[in-house]
């Protein structure tokens, strides 16, 4: 499994891998381990940087994948024994309480440009943290719904190529009812 890391370079370990926060995580659970274990090591080696928030180029670590994710978060709700609380209707709210942590982080700041300028560093680990616990929630969801996520996000994805062709919608923002063959 940790070989999968060692080609990895760079990672934002600043926001992808956060330093475990719960001390209650079991530290023999495998996943964990292994994601600590390459976050020291990025570190020791020098791969690890953060990302550019003031411009240049931006793209996610390739690990952990969505599936990593899904088992991470599977294995701490095991734990917990909370797997009676994570039903697809329950995950749903969490997941909109938590898209409203995000909004309140934006609200009352106008315009925010890419890259969050100006921002401060506590900031934007809020940030990464509520959009952390978004994406997690969302996984789980999908998990429990039995949608294979990165498969759907493909299907969807050609659907919105289908009905918004660059030829006929390039520049506009209207939605796709709104334009005239």
């Amino acid at each position: 499994f940790l070989e999968k890391f060692s080609h990895l370079n760079p990672i934002d370990t600043r926001t992808v891998l956060p330093e475990p926060i719960n001390t209650h995580v079991n530290p023999a659970s495998s996943l964990v381990m292994h994601f600590h274990h390459f976050r020291r090591t990025a570190q020791q080696n020098g791969t690890a940087r953060r990302s550019d928030p003031e411009g240049g180029q931006f793209s996610f670590s390739a690990e952990p994948s969505l599936e990593q994710i899904r088992r991470l978060q599977a294995e701490f709700t095991e734990e917990r024994d909370w797997s009676q609380f994570h039903q697809p209707r329950n995950l749903l709210m969490a997941l909109v309480g938590e898209v409203g942590e995000v909004a309140e982080l934006f609200q009352w700041r106008g315009e925010v440009s890419e890259g969050l300028p100006g921002w401060s560093d506590s900031d934007r680990e809020k940030v990464a943290q509520e959009l952390s616990d978004v994406c997690i929630y969302l996984v789980e969801l999908a998990e429990k719904c039995r949608v294979d996520l990165p498969q759907a996000v493909l299907r969807k994805m050609e659907l919105n190529r289908r009905k918004y062709p660059a030829s006929k919608v390039h520049g506009s923002a209207k939605k796709y009812t709104e334009y005239t063959d």
